[in-house]
């Protein structure tokens, strides 16, 4: 950007509302000579004042630059008075004009007798002439700082809603981001647990499984913009990515059912959603008895939203770690779903009549 346009930002706006003006101002003048029949000659001298009208008017332009920070009746101060010395000089100007350059007496007017020289006026009717041209001048000057302020606060007002827009956009996505990557490090922990046990308990051939597989999921997941929302499909092959980890520590203890109709496979959903659910049905499910857990990843569609259950059929209560404090996955997912559909999501969770726990969250289909 130009020194010139950083310091005046919207001279566009302001060159062609004033080239309009007085483009608008020289075609009533030429349509008048054509009907009134009268000399063109007098064209040239017109066009002279237009530019002088521009130039004034441009004048005008910067005094309300220089009020740009100020609020709106600032500026309307300011431009009534800016344009009271510009119409008064135009008018000065257009009386001179008149005095000294008289216009030629129409092409098709008969002369009987000769013109008598025009006598030069009185200081009094020369200050009159000029404060009645004032009147008239400055109300088109006005018209024109009207015009230019109207615009100019207009467009200032769409830039403000568009900059409001993209921080709330950006705001948004940052929150999004924050939730998401929560995932990755209470993932990441628990899985590190599970490696030392195995380690520590020299079960060397499934440590190394878990750590190929941790690997894997980190690969795919890491490439997944936490902004963007991937089908159904492909979190449910994700969780199963994760599942497959952790079947390497439970692998006469868990067991897997997935339930998603083909119809529902691509509808859209925040990465990684199910990730914090699925984890925490193995933590406090699978990892705290001997018993199998069958657990259960079903999606259906129920008034025009997407629900999808976890359960876990066997295992103590869950919500005692809600109630200790290391909820925080399903607070995540909760937080996550709010912050992206705000009240047309759902997330309930509760225990079953068979020991087991069920999580559900619903968003639009979309």
């Amino acid at each position: 950007m130009t020194p010139l346009r950083a310091r005046l930002p919207d001279l566009p706006l302001a060159a062609a509302t004033i080239g309009g003006f007085w483009l608008f101002y020289l075609a009533t003048i030429v349509l008048r000579m054509a009907l009134l029949e009268e000399n063109f000659h007098a064209l040239q001298y017109r066009a002279a004042g237009c530019l002088i009208g521009v130039i004034l008017t441009f004048l005008v332009y910067l005094v309300l630059r220089r009020a740009a920070a100020e609020s709106i009746r600032i500026k309307v101060i300011a431009a009534a008075i800016a344009c009271v010395p510009a119409a008064a000089i135009f008018s000065t100007f257009n009386l001179a004009f008149m005095l000294y350059q008289p216009l030629p007496r129409s092409s098709s007017a008969t002369t009987t007798a000769p013109a008598k020289p025009m006598q030069p006026p009185s200081d009094a009717r020369v200050a009159r002439l000029i404060a009645d041209g004032l009147v008239t001048w400055y109300f088109f000057f006005a018209a024109w700082a009207s015009l230019y302020l109207a615009i100019s606060s207009s467009v200032q007002l769409r830039n403000a809603e568009r900059r409001a827009s993209r921080a709330e956009r950006d705001a948004h996505a940052a929150q999004l981001r924050a939730l998401r990557y929560q995932v990755n490090p209470h993932f990441l922990f628990n899985t590190l647990n599970s490696l030392s046990s195995l380690v520590l308990s020299r079960r060397e051939d499934e440590a190394e499984n878990m750590i190929v597989g941790l690997s894997t999921f980190f690969r795919a997941s890491l490439s997944i913009d936490p902004t963007e929302n991937i089908s159904l499909a492909e979190e449910i092959k994700f969780q199963l990515l994760y599942l497959d980890i952790e079947k390497v520590r439970f692998p006469h203890r868990l067991r897997v059912e997935v339930r998603v109709p083909k119809a529902l496979e691509q509808v859209p959903v925040p990465p990684l959603i199910l990730q914090p659910i699925v984890e925490n049905a193995i933590k406090h499910g699978v990892a705290r008895t001997t018993e199998q857990v069958t657990l259960t990843i079903e999606a259906v569609e129920e008034g025009g939203r997407l629900v999808v259950r976890i359960e876990n059929d066997r295992g103590p209560d869950p919500s005692a770690a809600v109630m200790h404090g290391t909820g925080v996955g399903l607070a995540n997912v909760c937080d996550r779903l709010a912050a992206r559909f705000g009240r047309e999501a759902e997330c309930s969770h509760e225990g079953l009549p068979n020991g087991g726990y069920r999580v559900t969250i619903a968003m639009p289909l979309e």
